[in-house]
């Protein structure tokens, strides 16, 4: 089938990608025509694990075309996903002035009939919206619903064995359509109305939310009874009912999608006069949890004027140089307020975080260098490399021999056995 993406960011470039990889004739767009010059050489614009190998097959065989003109790419297809970025505006409601450009655009540049599909995370109501936009357009257009259900650093395997594809429209015929183009996944295919498939994203990522938020929270009275949460959450993981998935307690949730939908969520509950109070406490939990490194960090230094301490991790979460909504960068900011000195290091994020932090942090090349005369380290992202640092290492590095594990990643017996003072969350 011949298809359009709208965007290449993490949802646009992962579907394209996977799109072709399917088999489809893909063109994606982007306006940046720097970006668009390295995809068409198959070179990622972020970091994503295993997705640049099937970029540069796909570039090579032909499925896969990159374009900064938007007439062109849009009128190649058949099927025209829009997947441009839906951030949160003050009051927590998703900003859609994206969604409606693209579709302003269709209405401007489409020169034959079209089923346009949104991809973008969207509040209840939006492919109606879309829909009144393109009716200016004199063609025949129909909205379809399609939410994506990829996890940053996990984003390829999502793509291709994820659990369901989930397709809203007004017209069942129009979405046996859009089911086609996923034929070759081996998965649930879901059919329903429009305003269903739209909030099916936002009921996903606020209940997965909600469980972290509820772990933390176990967390925090384990740590005052002497439990430990680690293996309250693996006791609980064994209720089928529950599972073992995002029951990993530590400072919090980030990245680009659950604080947003969290808040887009909670705005459309406000909208029509729902008072969701499991989700205002969801966040308010979750805002309290990323304080802790800080608070933990006063009990064991006291003040923190011109204390030293290292930072391991900056991304919000592990195989992502992503620092939207992270922990880490919020994190140092405090401890750069109360004036202590921030050494960090992050294996692909420390490019990104320098943006934001600018000189609120030393930014290493290695985590021995951030550890090197500290007198706390703070483990604020799971990369799975700092478990199997050289901890003698580090102890022969370190000024004082203290660590707040902000991500329970670290084995506290060899820690303690080491010499070290550490700290995990509800351990």
């Amino acid at each position: 089938m011949k298809i359009s993406i709208i965007g290449t960011g993490y949802v646009g470039l992962v579907s394209a990608v996977g799109l072709a990889e399917l088999g489809h004739q893909v063109w994606a767009v982007n306006r940046t025509p720097a970006k668009i010059e390295k995809l068409k050489r198959g070179e990622l614009i972020y970091y994503e694990p295993g997705l640049r190998p099937i970029l540069k097959r796909n570039v090579k065989n032909g499925r896969l075309h990159f374009t900064s003109n938007f007439s062109e790419a849009i009128n190649h297809g058949d099927f025209v996903f829009i997947c441009v970025g839906t951030p949160s505006r003050r009051n927590g409601s998703a900003d859609l002035s994206q969604v409606k450009e693209v579709a302003e655009q269709i209405v401007s540049a489409a020169k034959k009939n079209l089923i346009v599909i949104d991809k973008s995370t969207v509040p209840v109501g939006t492919g109606r919206l879309v829909k009144k936009i393109l009716s200016r357009n004199h063609h025949k257009f129909e909205v379809v619903s399609c939410p994506e259900f990829l996890r940053e650093g996990k984003a390829v395997p999502d793509f291709f064995h994820g659990d369901r594809v989930v397709v809203g429209a007004e017209k069942k015929e129009v979405a046996q359509k859009v089911i086609k183009i996923f034929d070759k996944l081996k998965c649930v295919k879901m059919i329903t109305d429009l305003e269903t498939a739209e909030m099916i994203k936002y009921a996903s990522n606020a209940f997965l939310a909600t469980k972290i938020s509820f772990i933390n929270e176990i967390a925090n009275v384990c740590e005052k009874l002497g439990a430990n949460v680690d293996e309250v959450a693996r006791g609980m993981g064994y209720d089928r009912r529950i599972n073992h998935y995002f029951l990993k307690a530590g400072i919090g949730y980030g990245g680009s999608c659950f604080p947003k939908d969290v808040k887009a969520l909670k705005r459309i509950a406000v909208d029509i006069n729902y008072n969701f109070r499991l989700l205002k406490a969801v966040t308010e939990v979750n805002n309290q949890q990323r304080r802790l490194a800080v608070k933990k960090a006063k009990e064991l230094l006291g003040d923190l004027n011109h204390k030293t301490i290292a930072v391991l991790g900056l991304a919000f979460k592990d195989s992502t140089d992503d620092i939207r909504e992270s922990a880490a960068i919020d994190i140092i900011k405090w401890l750069n307020q109360a004036g202590a000195v921030v050494k960090a290091y992050d294996p692909e994020a420390v490019g990104n975080a320098q943006s934001i932090l600018k000189n609120k942090a030393k930014f290493c090349d290695t985590p021995y260098e951030a550890v090197a005369q500290s007198q706390l380290l703070i483990v604020a992202t799971e990369w799975p490399q700092f478990k199997n640092l050289d901890w003698t290492r580090v102890k022969r590095l370190m000024k004082q021999k203290n660590i707040i594990d902000g991500k329970n990643i670290l084995d506290r017996t060899k820690m303690e056995k080491l010499g070290f003072k550490y700290i995990g969350i509800g351990r």
